[in-house]
């Protein structure tokens, strides 16, 4: 390709409204222009990019024996009545009425529209397993669309779907998808893990999410150095101290803390490390009986409240937290001095965390304004509450697989893999007669991977104060030639189109800026948009036979024979 044939519409600064690095650096190189809040157009530039990682994609989908289709966007709303998620899906599902006044939806995933397909044609256990997959646009009316492709309403996914006899057949097809996608995202060129994570509202029994590991991402993730363990924070065990509890060796105190509500606050008026204060947090249950249970979460200071875990204690299942109004209701206190001493233990249940479990002598609320209690100890001073693992890992705890030490890194979530069990195929009939003759319904999978998101996580990870930094396999072009004075040198013109010609002749995604622009210029946007090789053709070089070489990360220029860069680049690309 030439620049002079192509559509460059790179920009200096990025609009002030742009967030995160990607979002900034897709937009100064004209890889993607904004239509809408979360809605963009990718560029000829940002669409090569979004097309390798498509075809990678694909590539290994195919070699892993999924076949693939291609479902309808706009999906009936009838679907998403019989399997339960219509009413729960919230504002995110756009919803819209045809001329006919029937309702339908944009599609923001295909599990309904999938299993109804399953559903009329396969009958039989010899039919199955299969797996079916599609690459196609996906809309979810986000509250705040933000931080460019990465969070946006429309975007680019591959979804796939496969079908069994039997639970553990889908285990297999689950580790085929794991395997897969590790697969994928090392051509892709990109650093990243695979972690173990919750199913969330999709459902099902295993989850594996995929991160690109970046300072700028969204989720952490508690990895063990030492070993194989890898788990999003959110699902990450923290294990039970292995030390028993201390005895007590304080009496119970009421000590006055006189605007003291945060326990930093209370730890430094107190002269205490923030490891000996206990903080309560209120929670309400409300049940689709009516029913209504008040909580205290008992949590170290130091440590933050995992809402996932929490979740999944039943009697409080689902739960949000309290009001300021509730609080007082039922403590008798404002917010900021509530524990868990002396309340209403046949009204107000209390829950603890497992290192809560090892304190002794610690400090929590009072449940009067301007006062804490001290020399805390359960079973003495209140009843032994149910312990929970109900918060977030942190650096150097233990690794759940008694491996080593966890340590915590930021990751991008680029992919994700479920083992959906029976929930969909319940819900809409899926069913296949087995050897037996009898009905048996189907086990699913899910897999996932947000092909649009990976453009912007790339970049996320890969980038400099220059711009773009992309694996050869997904950047829009591998080599860039740069002519210096392509329209004043006949000798320049002629070398560059002849290099022009020899990469294209050996299968090098090659791009030659044949623009009437200055070197600064044409430097600059090579290495905005991300173009991991650069060859410099200049007059003084030729006359020594010679080419100026760089790549992407290069701090300096090389110089090599010009006889020679062909073999050089190849050898770089790994082409043939």
């Amino acid at each position: 390709m030439r620049t002079s044939q192509f559509f460059f519409t790179t920009l200096k600064e990025a609009p002030a409204d742009a967030e995160v690095i990607s979002q900034k650096m897709m937009l100064r190189a004209g890889y993607i222009k904004r239509v809408a809040a979360g809605i963009y157009t990718w560029m000829p530039l940002g669409l090569r990019v979004l097309r390798k990682v498509e075809n990678i994609v694909r590539e290994e989908m195919n070699n892993a024996g999924a076949l693939e289709l291609l479902m309808p966007a706009v999906q009936p709303f009838e679907l998403w009545e019989e399997s339960g998620r219509g009413p729960g899906y919230g504002p995110e599902l756009l919803r819209f009425k045809d001329r006919h006044q029937r309702d339908f939806v944009i599609g923001p995933t295909h599990e309904e529209v999938i299993t109804d397909v399953v559903r009329r044609d396969v009958k039989s256990y010899r039919q199955l397993p299969i797996h079916l997959y599609q690459i196609q646009s996906k809309f979810r009316d986000e509250i705040r669309p933000r931080f460019g492709v990465m969070r946006g309403r429309e975007f680019l996914m591959k979804d796939g779907y496969s079908f069994h006899t039997s639970f553990e057949d889908l285990k297999r097809e689950y580790g085929n998808m794991y395997d897969t996608y590790s697969r994928i995202f090392t051509r892709l060129g990109l650093r990243f893990r695979a972690v173990a994570a919750d199913t969330g509202s999709i459902g099902g029994t295993g989850s594996h999410e995929f991160h690109v590991l970046a300072d700028s991402g969204e989720d952490d993730i508690a990895f063990c150095p030492s070993s194989d363990y890898a788990a999003n924070v959110e699902l990450a065990e923290a294990l039970a101290p292995a030390a028993p509890r201390p005895v007590a060796g304080k009496a119970m105190e009421k000590v006055h803390t006189p605007g003291k509500m945060a326990c930093a606050d209370v730890a430094k008026f107190l002269d205490l490390p923030l490891n000996k204060i206990v903080k309560s947090i209120a929670v309400v249950s409300e049940k689709e009986d009516g029913s209504k249970t008040f909580a205290l979460l008992l949590l170290r200071s130091d440590h933050d409240l995992n809402e996932i875990k929490a979740s999944k204690i039943d009697a409080i299942n689902p739960f949000r937290f309290a009001t300021e109004e509730e609080v007082i209701e039922r403590l008798n206190c404002k917010p900021g001095f509530i524990g868990p001493v002396g309340v209403d233990y046949d009204t107000v249940r209390i829950f603890a965390d497992r290192s809560v479990a090892a304190m002794s002598d610690f400090v929590c609320g009072a449940n009067e304004a301007g006062y804490h209690m001290t020399g805390v100890n359960f079973g003495r001073d209140l009843p032994e509450p149910v312990f929970f693992d109900i918060r977030n890992v942190v650096a150097g705890d233990p690794s759940p697989d008694g491996k080593g030490k966890l340590e915590i890194c930021r990751g991008i979530e680029v992919g994700h893999i479920f083992q959906l069990r029976t929930k969909y195929a319940e819900a809409l009939n899926c069913a296949f007669l087995d050897e037996q003759g009898k009905s048996q319904v189907m086990e699913m999978g899910c897999y996932g991977i947000g092909v649009s998101r990976i453009v912007g996580a790339a970049i996320e990870q890969g980038n400099d104060d220059k711009g773009i930094i992309l694996p050869p396999s997904i950047a829009p072009f591998a080599v860039c030639i740069v002519p210096m004075g392509y329209h004043k040198s006949e000798a320049v013109k002629a070398a560059s189109d002849q290099l022009y010609a020899d990469l294209k002749k050996a299968g090098i995604d090659v791009v030659l800026d044949d623009r009437n622009e200055r070197p600064g210029v044409m430097f600059a946007d090579m290495e905005l948009i991300g173009i991991p090789h650069r060859v410099v053709v200049g007059e003084r070089g030729l006359k020594d036979g010679q080419l100026e070489y760089k790549s992407r990360t290069d701090t300096d220029a090389t110089m090599v024979a010009a006889g020679e860069i062909v073999a050089i680049l190849q050898g770089k690309l790994c082409v043939a």
